[in-house]
């Protein structure tokens, strides 16, 4: 798209498009466009038909075919479409062939045996003395045999490899290809001969002429070089040169399935399932659990407290809860699995030495709201890890989201894609790892490690240097916008900076890097880099996060179009610089990828202490419940570092599942063929069904690579512009960029409608009256838009994919210190509130689809655990009313009773060692997670139940601020320090009353005697279990860098204070007859 160098802002609604001279170093040359299609048989310009339209040879994907190369096909070759593979129908015009007896709808007995002029040997003369066909296949395509469970077709011819098989019926071979590898064996065969064929063509002898046969002439004889090198080309990737016979293949093309070992046609993934001896006996654990469960419940339900009826039957209420929930999220675990991916096969498939690569193309979304929050540097850091990224450079694409419209990010992108033209070579040359400069010279190893090249030093450091330059000019702008001038921010230019109101401002487009001209210091091409700003105007709801995607995904289709996205957050850098070609490996898989909405990665964080006292890696969440969901229909969307399918994210179903052939009588009995016999003739369709399918395997058999389809095709073309303009928006560049199944820009639109096109898209009206947000793209109405819009995908039958590469591919930034956590955290929860309140609540929403039971299962757990937090804090408390009341939950334990407890806590502790065994997790990890379970549940889980009821029930909104990125001062200095925040009080309110308790209990103990210990044990277990749940916020109570805020200490003292006093003054425990007295048995008066 061609843009001059010049930033472009405008407003739609206004009718406004501005050109701005921004950058005026850039200079940008215009798009070459493209005037007319070529066949992509021989290479001749497609004929122009009567009706003035360009000839079409199929129906189902428009592959470009000349009309002789199409007659020839049908003639001569296997009658289909190179591209998808379907049956060639015949177009008025052209002759009739063999098959076409079926197809009535075509009605031209003028031209329905006209051939031309034809030899003796029903060679057309003037195709062959032309020589057109000198770079088209000769019959079809090479037939590369695949292991099929289905009988070999009677039209498939055989390949002989330059030799005579007498078990191969004359019907069946092929024209004589080459001998491979100068190797003269060849593939046999099961003998087959055709019964519906009574005329067999005479057989092919390889010791006489060819021109016998008719196929002599000298164009012929160059159409056959060409073929042999195209064959050549297509069998390149097997390699098996390193056989200890010296490349001599012997016996192996003696296997009719010799095809399918080739690497290039192996599967692109695998499943590796958990090993038995590990899932087996945690799932027998998990069943013993749930039957333990059931004694516990059976128990505690008939053996009520009858002198603390009220605190027994607050704690049996809890504990349902908390074995529901339990089983909520322990169930969605019963299948996990790991995957592995091939990237060689990748390349061997896709990526052909000489020809340029087949990867599709991919569009990664980065988003960023306030620099101030979000440091410019390390959306830098960000931009250029994709930038240097493993891939095409023209198949990538990156687009930053400014929603905060700030000219401080402006500018740092700007310096940002200056410094890419130097680092991005960098990185390819010498192949280093990770491709974020900040991480890569803050590394602690061996940099030198497997580098050979003598220049690498040297360069290193010029490098290095380089970037601690640009990191100071970075600073600079840093320092400059602390400050923002009374008239606002004006460009070099002079011209005012579009964006100095935040909340009213027109849609801005600036294209820095991937346009003519623009190449790195060695004078190669870069990927595309774009900074996109959408309009902002008073009385809009905008949707935060999830219209700014949106937003993306629009303007990037107008752009590029791309049929796969990436999206991550700013602070998330590629760490392994082959992501993309791993989330590839499912996405191209032409057996398993057609279904695959996205490819989630784990996220990983760097910047987090050893001990990971806030649970910041979040290890057990993404190491054993997300593989637990990929065994089922894959996991749920986290918001980052995610590839998703293009066409899965504008709502349309999943392709449906192919049915399984219905069976005829070539597979029942013979005795069995007299009572089937007149079903089949009933069916006047059967037949022709059965030759379609039959042709479709031929096909498949026949194509060496298969490409992938897109599966959503059909149902677009059955939409007329007027839905898809409602679906989609009032767009049509964009509305037929949707309807391309492989991405690509329409090759008819010039460079400026698209940048009219692009505008408009990021205009703030134009989601109205549509269904963005609703069906299409990131869905509206949570604040955690991620859940939601993973969960409207697997409602429509697709299934994602979660993928751990040995090499992390993604590390971000995490909270680093309590108070930000905690609101890292009541963000998420709100979110899931908000959607257990709305429609899309997955206890209601979704049957009938695609979605799995247990994948149900999964995303009530996520929208419903905000809830919980009710019956914990409740929980919590329990132990300091049973250590100031001397009453207690449970009455006394008999042998039975205590048989079940044990048994309750020893499944719990075996199922946790059984998750941590099979899922890599170690036991800190493990323990982290349970402790701040408890922390986020009794502070910003409580916060957010309330916060969200107040919200959906009467529409007062909460605003939240972005959690910090990073720290300024020392490694982990802020990693103790705690902002004040209303969710710190709840945590040490339970902290000092359980404390209280204790210190009662016990002193109440050593006055009381020896008999009261037994008591206050279960008391005391039940307080401590509360504690040290609570340690780390003891920790940083009373850790030696700064303290937890006075105003903090002192109201959750006084609020201790009150409820302490209030159960003294109130005490509903307390017989309300007055005090019990008794005869103490002590004469008092006689002394």
């Amino acid at each position: 798209m061609h843009t001059g160098g010049r930033l472009v802002a405008g407003s739609h609604n206004r009718n406004e498009f501005v050109l701005i001279n921004a950058d005026e170093n850039a200079r940008i040359k215009s798009v070459q466009e493209l005037s007319g299609q070529k066949c992509q048989i021989c290479g001749d310009e497609i004929e122009i038909t009567e009706d003035g339209e360009p000839f079409v040879a199929c129906n189902e994907c428009a592959f470009p075919v000349c009309r002789p190369c199409y007659e020839y096909e049908r003639r001569e070759g296997n009658q289909a479409c190179p591209q998808c593979k379907t049956r060639y129908k015949r177009i008025k015009g052209s002759p009739r062939v063999e098959g076409d007896e079926d197809e009535d709808d075509i009605d031209d007995l003028d031209n329905e045996f006209e051939y031309g002029h034809h030899d003796a040997f029903g060679t057309t003369s003037d195709a062959v003395s032309s020589g057109h066909y000198a770079n088209s296949n000769i019959a079809g395509n090479p037939a590369n045999f695949e292991h099929d469970s289905a009988p070999l077709n009677s039209e498939i011819p055989l390949l002989t490899y330059g030799e005579e098989d007498s078990e191969i019926s004359s019907d069946r071979h092929a024209l004589i290809v080459p001998p491979y590898m100068n190797n003269g064996n060849r593939v046999h065969p099961i003998p087959y001969t055709d019964p519906f064929n009574p005329l067999q063509p005479r057989p092919m002898v390889p010791k006489k002429d060819i021109a016998v046969y008719g196929y002599g002439s000298v164009a012929w004889k160059d159409k056959m070089e060409e073929w042999k090198k195209r064959q050549n080309d297509k069998l390149q990737v097997v390699k098996h040169e390193g056989n200890d016979n010296g490349g001599n293949f012997g016996d192996d093309l003696e296997d009719p399935d010799m095809p399918m070992m080739d690497e290039g046609r192996q599967p692109l993934s695998r499943k590796l399932p958990i090993p038995s001896s590990k899932i087996n006996p945690y799932r027998m654990i998990i069943i013993l659990r749930l039957v333990v469960l059931g004694l516990f419940f059976h128990y505690r339900i008939l053996h009520p407290v009858n002198d603390a009826y009220g605190l027994w039957l607050t704690s049996v209420i809890c504990e349902v809860w908390f074995g529901v929930s339990w089983i909520m999220d322990q169930f969605p675990k019963w299948y996990p699995i790991q995957r592995e991916t091939y990237l060689d096969r990748l390349s061997l498939r896709y990526e052909k030495e000489g020809k340029p690569s087949e990867l599709s193309s991919v569009d990664v979304f980065v988003s960023t709201v306030d620099p101030m929050k979000e440091p410019p540097l390390i959306t830098a850091n960000t931009v250029l890890s994709i930038l240097a990224v493993d891939y095409p450079v023209d198949k990538v694409a990156c687009y930053v989201s400014d929603d905060g419209a700030a000219m401080l990010t402006f500018e740092a992108l700007s310096e940002t894609s200056e410094f890419a033209r130097r680092w991005v070579p960098f990185c390819k040359k010498y192949n280093i790892e990770p491709r974020a400069p900040e991480w890569y010279f803050n590394q602690k190893i061996d940099y030198l490690k497997n580098k050979v090249h003598p220049a690498f030093v040297r360069e290193r450091r010029a490098m290095k240097r380089d970037y601690e330059e640009f990191k100071v000019r970075i600073n600079s702008l840093v320092a400059t916008a602390q400050k923002v001038p009374e008239d606002g921010w004006t460009m070099q230019d002079g011209t005012p900076w579009p964006g100095n109101n935040v909340r009213d401002h027109p849609g801005m487009i600036q294209v820095f890097l991937g346009q003519d001209g623009i190449r790195d210091i060695e004078g190669n091409e870069l990927p595309r880099l774009v900074y996109v700003s959408r309009e902002k105007r008073p009385g809009f709801d905008h949707h935060k996060k999830a219209g700014a995607m949106n937003s993306l995904v629009r303007v990037s289709a107008i752009i590029s179009n791309a049929p796969y996205l990436l999206n991550v957050d700013c602070d998330h850098y590629i760490n392994n610089s082959k992501a993309l070609r791993e989330s590839m490996c499912f996405m191209m898989d032409p057996q398993v990828g057609k279904k695959v909405c996205y490819v989630q990665f784990p996220q990983r964080f760097d910047g987090i202490d050893r001990h990971d006292r806030y649970s910041n890696r979040n290890v057990v969440f993404f190491d054993i419940n997300m593989k637990g969901l990929d065994g089922i229909q894959g996991p749920i969307y986290v918001g980052t570092g995610c590839v998703f399918r293009r066409v899965a994210l504008y709502g349309y179903d999943a392709p449906a599942k192919k049915k399984p052939p219905s069976k005829t009588c070539n597979c029942w009995p013979k005795w069995c063929c007299l009572c089937c016999g007149s079903r089949k003739k009933k069916n006047g369709t059967t037949k022709k069904k059965v030759k379609h399918r039959e042709a479709s395997k031929q096909i498949h058999a026949l194509e060496n690579i298969e490409k992938i389809e897109g599966s959503m095709a059909e149902k677009s073309s059955n939409l007329n512009q007027m839905k898809l303009e409602k679906r989609f928006g009032q767009s049509p560049v964009f509305v037929a960029s949707t309807l391309l199944e492989n991405g690509g820009v329409p090759q008819d639109v010039s460079p400026a409608s698209l940048l009219k096109e692009a505008i408009q898209v990021i205009s703030c009206g134009y989601e109205d009256k549509t269904e963005w947000g609703k069906e299409v793209g990131w869905i509206y109405g949570s604040v955690t838009e991620d859940i939601l819009t993973g969960f409207k995908m697997h409602c429509h039958g697709w299934r994602s994919v979660y993928c751990i590469p040995k090499r992390p591919a993604f590390k971000g930034s995490a909270p680093i210190n309590l108070s930000d956590r905690l609101h890292q955290v009541l963000r998420w929860a709100l979110g899931s509130v908000e959607i257990f309140m709305s429609k899309h609540c997955p206890i209601w929403y979704g049957y009938g689809g695609g979605l799995k039971w247990l994948e149900r299962f999964s995303y009530i757990n996520s929208v419903v655990y905000p809830w919980t937090s009710i019956p914990l804090v409740v929980y919590c408390t329990l132990p300091a009313i049973c250590l100031l009341t001397g009453k207690f939950i449970v009455p006394e334990i008999s042998n039975y009773a205590s048989l079940v407890f044990m048994a309750l806590f020893i499944s719990i502790a075996a199922t946790g060692i059984l998750e941590m065994q099979w899922g890599g997790v170690g036991i800190d990890d493990w323990w982290r997670n349970e402790q701040f379970w408890v922390i986020g549940g009794v502070s910003s889980h409580l916060f957010a139940l309330f916060q969200g009821l107040l919200k959906v029930l009467a529409g007062v909104d909460t605003n939240f601020t972005v959690t910090s990125k990073a720290a300024d001062d020392g490694e982990f200095s802020e990693l103790y320090i705690f902002k004040w925040t209303s969710l710190l009080i709840p945590p040490t309110t339970l902290l000092i009353i359980n404390i209280v308790g204790v210190v009662v209990g016990v002193s109440d103990a050593i006055n009381n005697g020896y008999d009261s210990w037994g008591p206050l044990f279960g008391r005391l277990f039940f307080a401590l279990w509360v504690i040290i749940h609570l340690y780390p916020f003891l920790k940083g109570l009373l850790g030696k860098q700064d303290r937890m805020p006075t105003i903090v200490l002192v109201w959750s003292i006084l609020l201790a204070s009150i409820l302490t006093l209030m159960w003294v003054r109130i005490n509903p425990f307390v017989n309300r007859d007055g005090p019990v007295l008794e005869i103490c048995g002590l004469r008092c008066d006689d002394s």
